[in-house]
């Protein structure tokens, strides 16, 4: 495959993944509704994992064809990429307010979950009990949500702790259809999305071996930056709309999600040999654009001040730095 043809398959990859996530999440969404699901409920788990569905379908179809160190690129670079260039380009253009929940829950969990994955990244394999050790972990995190059913935003009056309306947080992924309508919008994207990513890891692969690039870097670069196009697309509506928790709790729960439920896909099909690069390199700059985040969160909350362009030159110039790296080392 020429490379000419890759990039048209990495294109209508992307874009068949991104349009048919949102079928799929839409789909899902309106069955559970008139199944009789709450909104809220709809909002935290169904519409949560469509954001991360491309990252999950191209990580499984990556392992599956025998190119794991896509699977894991995608994961790490997705969450940094959500980070330098969701979150920076996002509040570099509308700064947005910290809604106090996020401290005291979604940010703690991305940093334990973040310590916890060095943890499985540590002895260089990713196995079996490492994808269930995952996976258990991703349904206490869900539950812990549903637990707590309270989404935080902040009102006209810039108070943060404002409850909004459980059907505004969904209202966008429910559509008014019946049951097997909803039902065959859901396989049809469910269809698509498998189509996609199996269009898009056979041109990335292409592009890597053409180009004589790692699958890793491929991952790291191209398919985490696509594959976080959703992330973007939420959180700047979301912001533009002054839904200031939907912005940050999309992203850092995306982010969660990415560990938690894409890193699982390679260690379930097939132990996983990590390269040490993953670890010093990937992992250490995920960490490093993830503690750069908390601190500017943190410091800002304490002042109950806005996260603004200061913090998203900052984590921006991270993922530039980074993107660099990658291109001299490769």
């Amino acid at each position: 495959m020429g490379i000419y043809l890759s990039a048209v398959y990495i294109v209508f990859g992307f874009a068949g993944l991104i349009w048919s996530a949102d079928r799929f999440v839409l789909g899902a969404s309106t069955t559970a509704r008139n199944l009789g699901v709450s909104p809220l409920v709809i909002g935290l788990t169904i519409v949560a994992f469509g954001t991360s569905a491309p990252e999950i379908f191209t990580s499984a179809t990556a392992s599956l064809q025998g190119s794991p160190s896509i699977a894991i690129g995608n994961a790490i670079g997705s969450n940094i990429a959500n980070l330098g260039i969701v979150l920076a380009i996002t509040v570099l253009i509308h700064p947005i307010e910290i809604p106090l929940s996020l401290m005291k829950k979604e940010l703690p969990a991305l940093l334990g979950v973040s310590a916890i994955c060095f943890v499985i990244f540590a002895d260089f394999t990713l196995n079996y009990f490492d994808g269930v050790l995952l996976l258990f972990l991703a349904v206490v995190f869900i539950w812990c949500i549903l637990k707590n059913l309270q989404v935080l935003n902040v009102d006209e009056e810039g108070e943060v702790g404002t409850i909004i309306d459980p059907q505004e947080i969904s209202e966008d992924f429910i559509g008014e259809m019946s049951t097997p309508k909803a039902l065959t919008l859901l396989f049809f994207g469910l269809i698509l999305l498998i189509i996609s990513a199996n269009i898009l890891v056979e041109g990335a692969r292409s592009v890597a071996t053409t180009l004589g690039i790692s699958e890793l870097i491929i991952g790291l670069t191209v398919m985490a930056i696509g594959t976080s196009l959703p992330e973007l697309a939420t959180s700047m509506t979301s912001a533009l709309k002054g839904h200031y928790g939907l912005v940050l709790g999309n992203i850092i729960g995306s982010n969660i999600m990415n560990i938690l439920l894409v890193l699982p896909v390679p260690a379930l099909i097939s132990p996983v040999v990590i390269q040490p690069v993953v670890l010093t390199r990937d992992y250490a700059t995920m960490m490093i654009i993830t503690l750069g985040c908390a601190y500017f969160l943190y410091m800002r909350s304490r002042k109950k001040q806005r996260i603004g362009r200061v913090a998203g030159t900052v984590l921006l110039t991270i993922y530039i730095a980074y993107t660099a790296l990658l291109i001299i080392g490769s």
